[in-house]
């Protein structure tokens, strides 16, 4: 079991809106550590007011041990952009250029033209040579720097993530709505200090692809997705139509199909699918996987089957590829056997393009919020479930020793809300599992809803 966590807290999390705003599963990177320094990212308000609410940004440098900072966090708030659209996908994410140590954010957005800002160089290279001030960064930009903001997809932007790899850090975002998009990359160069377009990788045929993440290991791409089927709705050619914009809209998670697998060893250039055989490329004249490009499914999962979409995935220090998900299917449903209701899946790939895909079942999932997996540094995988019914986390470990097939509970905790974001360099390297939570401060009720903070949970393992 692990021990008891310590506990920080980097700012409050709105309880007057409807929707939520932090910890979601798909900001991949919100809390990351980097070079001995840990860094998060957020929506907050200013003290002593409801709205509106602001990107903050918090740095600590962790010490050696015990792993934790006596001085806390500083925490900068970027106030020149007020964020006020009261929807759980404008969330903000946040990338680490390691090349020049620049500091990159996205945010606010859904269906929205591209929001984003970054840093002066070295500014996460040598951290003790600056002051923590909002001043060290850009203003909002419409553009990536080396694109101009007649860039089409800037202009219809959904769920950014950024993604460290080698000395670079890839970008992606999705265009379109929900069913009917596609996802594009980027990569920005830390010698040139510009971005240049890859190209759409991913392309939904009346339908839109949702990641799990981008993992980048060893020269590696590693991509996950499940496809979203669109059913259309009167309104659904209509420029001005908000429908789409809704928390949930008219093409929601029930339509979510197939988990699918595919890997660039050409840094988004060239795909192949998990057979190794290569199925986007310029040399192929294919430029972009789709729902028909050859062998990328590796679970057939219908629709209406409690498939959700942007859980989680994680690379194994091996190269193994772990995602996790839901089903309401059998387990092992291309064999057609046993029965099951909704619980959470561990699907695990070995290895190599001979590697074959398996499937764990976790424990019941208690409504929609999703799930995190995180790699130690020994080679376990952590799992964790939140259980929004009841405002708890739990935290699993698949070990490496038994192949992954072994699932044991090695904590719980209770006021806990939101999706747990984990800090994957900090637990690979250090073998501290930081995790950015919602934290109860005062229960919601009825009448009432409540107080809570965006906290940072320390184990050690």
């Amino acid at each position: 079991m692990l021990s008891r966590p310590t506990c920080t807290v980097l700012g409050s999390d709105p309880t007057n809106r409807k929707c939520r705003i932090n910890c979601y599963a798909f900001q991949q990177d919100a809390i990351v550590t980097f070079q001995g320094w840990q860094y998060a990212a957020f929506c907050s308000p200013l003290p002593d007011v409801a709205e509106p609410l602001y990107v903050h940004l918090a740095r600590r440098r962790l010490l050696e041990p015990p792993h934790d900072n006596p001085r806390g966090w500083e925490v900068l708030a970027l106030t020149d952009y007020p964020q006020t659209v009261d929807d759980g996908h404008n969330t903000v994410q946040l990338g680490i250029s390691p090349g020049d140590g620049t500091i990159h954010l996205s945010y606010d957005h859904h269906c929205d033209v591209l929001r984003y800002r970054y840093s002066c160089r070295d500014l996460a290279l040598k951290p003790t040579e600056f002051t923590w001030i909002s001043s060290h960064f850009t203003t909002t930009l419409d553009y990536l720097p080396g694109l101009p903001a007649s860039h089409k997809p800037f202009h219809y932007v959904t769920y950014p993530r950024f993604c460290a790899a080698d000395s670079d850090l890839l970008f992606t975002l999705r265009d379109g709505k929900a069913g009917l998009g596609n996802d594009h990359l980027y990569v920005y160069s830390s010698s040139s200090g510009r971005c240049s377009y890859l190209g759409q990788h991913l392309t939904g045929i009346q339908s839109n692809p949702y990641i799990h993440g981008l993992s980048y290991r060893s020269g590696r791409l590693h991509l996950t997705w499940v496809y979203r089927g669109f059913v259309h709705y009167d309104g659904w050619d209509d420029l001005a139509d908000t429908k789409h914009k809704q928390q949930a809209g008219p093409n929601g998670a029930e339509n979510n199909h197939d988990l699918c697998y595919a890997y660039s060893d050409g840094l988004g250039k060239t795909w192949k699918n998990g057979q190794g055989k290569e199925i986007a490329s310029r040399d192929l004249g294919i430029s972009t996987i789709d729902n028909n490009s050859e062998g990328i499914v590796v679970f057939r999962i219908p629709k209406r089957s409690g498939l959700t979409n942007q859980e989680s995935q994680v690379v194994d220090l091996d190269g193994g590829v772990h995602v996790l998900n839901r089903s309401s299917l059998p387990v092992g449903w291309n064999n057609r056997s046993g029965v099951e209701a909704v619980h959470w899946r561990h699907y695990y790939k070995a290895p190599g393009d001979d590697g074959i895909w398996s499937e764990f079942l976790l424990r019941p999932v208690y409504g929609s919020t999703r799930g995190r997996l995180a790699v130690s540094k020994t080679g376990d995988v952590i799992i964790i479930l939140p259980d929004a019914e009841n405002g708890r986390v739990y935290i699993e470990k698949a070990t490496k020793s038994s192949g992954y097939t072994a699932h044991e509970e090695v904590w719980s905790g209770e006021g806990l809300r939101g999706e747990p974001l984990v800090d994957l360099p900090r637990l690979e390297n250090d073998n501290v599992l930081s995790l950015m939570v919602l934290a109860d401060t005062k229960p919601s009720n009825d009448i009432d809803p409540g107080t809570r903070n965006v906290v940072v949970l320390d184990f050690e393992l």
